[in-house]
């Protein structure tokens, strides 16, 4: 018996704890060489599936849980279909992208990606955004993020990310976080991550809702049209209700109150027939392009800057159907980056690659069977012929005696003979564009991959200052959950190659006495690149308050047109509303009628509303004023820099919250039902952010 291994109680052997000494190995014992790098023929061309040390770490990555999906696993699913504004038959011969008007049927799935099915909506976390086409040439599926980068750029390091990512497995958490040592540890090794550690640092990775973020395909792909004619694309996805996030404070009391906050959101905007839109999107440009760009393409921790390439609008995606059963969709929707139509195709991106093999696998283990495409859901809405047969679930067979191909039975049946069956077609079916390939083989990473810190600097001088800070923030906070000192000081390190002055945020707010070394860089960062507006969520907020949600706190006494004046604002604006009183039967306003409430005030927080107005009389808002949950109802709105409309008898609640001495232009005095209006106009910026420059000073 190896040195290595002991016996467990019940006879089997049962590996020692490793040390640090250990070589790596494959699971069968095998010494590895290289754990960073998937086989591929040459630097930058495609990746081998005769790289088995690859391919078992990720086949094994693949079946570790049943049945949630390893990533992904809090997901929310949506109907709705896509409608082509601007054919581009010039770029691709798919059918989906020739016909102006063509509605094709689609299903979008939402996600965290870090954790359970059980954890809240609003963890910091990048949010997956995949869509099912169900075209007239079979399946397309746009598996992206609300993100345009990852955090690493060989599939190989997918398990070793997730890992250090998900609860740790000596004690089982925590749960849906990345602000502990082995996430830290994983990245602060992983120069690759600076770019996406930004990204999701930000307020990006904490959205109000799935409504109100963009999506990103991530990776290069190809668009090849009837002529064979190639170009590279990247797939974006706009949406038309405008960017909005939330703070960090507000995040953790939303997930307190409403664990399912993002769901019930799009839940509700659905029903109430307010259906989310996004635009599609392409960045198209060629190899001349793709060589003189600073960056590789191929590169998923990369973006090319709107800047350099505009964004092409093509169509728009309406999600307007809920699901019938949340299982039989959302649960057993299956996505995978492989599927893709003629007309689109994939390019050398090694992490799409491995993602192309791994996310077919996966299905497997999580379905149970190969069959996974007769499930509804997953079933193509165009004919499908094939030889396909058996396997768990088979929900069709081959019909006839012919189940191989090629094949010599006549499809003449008067000669008593039985159907052929369908055959490959060169001039309907699938072919790949012929890129050229060539190279040793070899498990290495192209140099041109090598720049890490260049665009993470970009995106950060491209934030606002209350995007930056935020950003500080944020980063503090993580690190202040890291047990180990020197995990700290290489993430400091790395900030220094970013921003020495995010760096100098960082180090005093976890209580560094001095600066480390700013880490030695693979290749050395480019400085000078310009910002870029498209990649602040201020410098693109919506233009209205459509779409969001205003909450109205009465209490007895409350003027009964202000109600109705501030319902009626809202609702023409195309917000929704929300009545929200100390008791859920309501109460009675100056019109001496009774107004039912849809929240209790402990059941409806001001963390749930984009904006909350306050209409009580005097008597109710001296009484309330030292209630908990009014007042904070008050102060919450006040701290999360939200716009607050109040009647002039509600002062007594604003002084009982400890805001009426600090009242700014974010404060409305509703003194006449027609101020209701200009409430609702002023909402339309969102939140009043000069409150937290005065907060800072």
């Amino acid at each position: 018996m190896p040195d290595d291994l002991e016996l467990s109680k019940g006879g089997a052997p049962q590996q020692k704890p490793r040390g640090d000494d250990d070589v790596l190995t494959t699971a069968q014992g095998a010494p590895i060489a290289d754990n960073q790098n998937w086989l591929s023929a040459g630097p930058r061309g495609p990746q081998l599936l005769e790289d088995h040390i690859a391919r078992e770490k990720i086949f094994h990555f693949d079946h570790e849980r049943i049945p949630e999906r390893v990533v992904h696993a809090r997901g929310y699913g949506i109907h709705g279909h896509f409608e082509l504004k601007k054919a581009i038959p010039e770029y691709s011969s798919a059918a989906i992208f020739n016909e102006v008007g063509e509605k094709t049927p689609t299903f979008t799935r939402f996600s965290t990606v870090a954790g359970n099915k059980g954890s809240p909506d609003l963890a910091r976390d990048v949010r997956g955004f995949a869509t099912k086409f169900y075209t007239k040439q079979g399946n397309w599926d746009l598996v992206g993020n609300n993100i345009p980068v990852f955090f690493i750029q060989d599939a190989i390091k997918f398990p070793d990310l997730i890992h250090s990512a998900k609860p740790a497995p000596d004690r089982g958490f925590p749960q849906a976080q990345t602000a502990h040592d082995n996430f830290w540890d994983f990245v602060s090794l992983s120069p690759e991550s600076m770019h996406m550690i930004m990204w999701i640092m930000s307020d990006r990775a904490i959205p109000r809702s799935f409504r109100f973020m963009e999506g990103f395909g991530v990776h290069t792909f190809r668009l090849v049209n009837a002529k064979g004619e190639a170009k590279f694309v990247k797939f974006h996805w706009k949406p038309k209700q405008g960017l909005q996030s939330v703070i960090w404070n507000e995040a953790l009391k939303i997930n307190g109150m409403d664990p399912d906050f993002h769901r019930r959101d799009m839940w509700d905007s659905v029903e109430a027939g307010d259906f989310p839109q996004w635009d599609l999107g392409i960045q198209m440009f060629d190899e001349a392009f793709a060589e003189s760009f600073e960056f590789d393409v191929l590169d998923a921790t990369k973006i090319i800057p709107e800047e350099q390439v505009p964004v092409e609008i093509i169509g728009t995606l309406t999600l307007d159907a809920n699901v019938d059963n949340f299982f039989a969709e959302t649960e057993q929707v299956a996505f995978c980056t492989q599927n893709i139509v003629p007309g689109i195709d994939f390019s050398e991106d090694p992490l799409l690659q491995g993602r192309n093999f791994s996310y077919l696998d996966t299905q497997l283990k999580r379905l149970g069977s190969p069959n996974f495409t007769h499930i509804p859901i997953n079933a193509p809405k165009c004919p499908v012929h094939n030889f396909h047969q058996d396997g768990h679930m088979a929900m069709t067979n081959p019909k006839g005696r012919a189940n191989y191909e090629p094949n010599s039975w006549s499809g003449d049946m008067d000669d008593n003979r039985e159907p052929r069956g369908p055959r490959a077609s060169a001039e309907r079916g699938f072919t790949s564009y012929e890129a050229p390939v060539a190279g040793p083989k070899v498990r290495v990473r192209s140099e041109t991959f090598a720049d890490h810190y260049s665009q993470a600097r970009q995106f950060y001088i491209s934030q606002t200052p209350v995007e930056q800070t935020h950003m500080g923030n944020a980063l503090v906070f993580e690190l202040s959950k890291v047990e180990r000192m020197d995990i700290r000081k290489r993430m400091v390190g790395h900030l220094r190659n970013i921003d020495d002055g995010l760096a100098k945020v960082v180090a005093d707010g976890i209580g560094m006495t001095e600066m480390p070394p700013a880490a030695t860089p693979a290749r050395q960062p480019i400085t000078d690149l310009p910002e870029s507006p498209a990649l602040s969520i201020l410098k693109n907020g919506p233009d209205s308050f459509k779409g969001r949600k205003l909450g109205i706190y009465i209490a007895e006494g409350g003027d009964a047109d202000m109600v109705r004046a501030l319902q009626e604002a809202a609702k023409s604006a195309g917000a929704m509303v929300e009545i929200v009183a100390p008791h859920v039967a309501g109460a009675k306003l100056s019109d001496g009628k009774m107004m039912a409430a849809d929240q209790k005030i402990d059941g409806g927080p001001s963390v749930v509303y984009d904006a909350v107005a306050l209409v009580m009389d005097e008597a109710a808002a001296r009484n309330f004023g030292e209630d908990k949950p009014s007042s904070d109802f008050v102060s919450d709105a006040f701290a999360h820099s939200k716009f607050i409309a109040y009647v002039p008898e509600a002062m007594a609640l604003l002084e009982g919250a400890g805001v009426a001495k600090r009242m700014d232009d974010g404060f409305i005095e509703l003194s006449k039902p027609a101020a209701a209006k200009d409430f609702i106009a002023r909402c339309a910026k969102l939140r009043f952010w000069d409150r937290e420059a005065v907060k800072k000073d």
